[in-house]
């Protein structure tokens, strides 16, 4: 008995410390496929917060709220059942059961998800949803959107903000919808900035002790790299 004692205690020594880790910033800037990578190189949870308000706007549009209408979106905000897998191999989304992982990409979706998630009520029902998810981690989940570091996760281990220029954030967006035109997606992603970084309630913004990482001259798997170290300095410190 003593010895399987001795052996789970020699386990939670050496097993690495949970720890929360908020990646926000505007889109473009290596967010989704960042979070994922480190999430699976270092054994922890991942949630896409951004998926999951692409998620209720594709609920407000097949159910035909006006999402111009923040009086309706603010009134429809509690009804749909949305559930994130956490797996950064095979991140997973459903609304009312149903799989929305590749409909919440759509073009319609992209123009529609800034105006619901601009509606506190909208704000308030996810934060809530999001909140739960980081709390369940027990081995500790890399958490990525806009509003994480400020306002989700306020008390996240660590915060990270990542920037890059219009430019290249315009570059890899159109590499991503393939067909798409550069001068048209910059335009769009300057659009999103704009109303992300205004909205009254938790708008896109730095926290003041973020640690910012510019990735317009870095390769994906440098900015890996460079998070990485991030994570496991704070794990070491715990």
């Amino acid at each position: 008995m003593s010895t399987t004692v001795e052996t789970v205690s020699a386990a939670a020594r050496t097993a690495p410390a949970a720890v929360i880790v908020a990646i926000d910033g505007p889109s473009g800037t290596g967010k989704s496929s960042t979070s994922k990578a480190v999430a699976a190189k270092l054994g922890l949870s991942y949630l896409d917060t951004g998926a999951q308000y692409r998620a209720i706007t594709w609920w407000m549009l097949n159910n035909g709220i006006d999402v111009q209408d923040a009086v309706e979106v603010a009134t429809a905000a509690g009804k749909p059942v949305i559930v994130s897998g956490t797996d950064p191999a095979a991140p997973t989304i459903t609304v009312d059961g149903e799989d929305a992982a590749g409909p919440i990409r759509t073009q319609e979706v992209t123009s529609k998800v800034s105006a619901v998630s601009a509606v506190p009520e909208v704000r308030a029902r996810i934060t809530e949803l999001q909140r739960s998810i980081a709390a369940a981690a027990e081995i500790g989940i890399v958490v990525e959107g806009r509003d994480i570091g400020t306002t989700v996760l306020p008390d996240a281990d660590l915060k990270i903000f990542l920037t890059a220029s219009p430019e290249a954030r315009a570059a890899r967006r159109s590499g991503e919808l393939k067909g798409s035109d550069l001068a048209t997606t910059k335009e769009a992603l300057i659009k999103r900035d704009t109303a992300d970084s205004s909205r009254k309630t938790s708008p896109l913004a730095k926290a003041d002790d973020a640690v910012e990482v510019d990735t317009t001259d870095l390769t994906l798997q440098q900015v890996i790299e460079c998070v990485v170290t991030l994570v496991e300095e704070k794990r070491a410190a715990k």
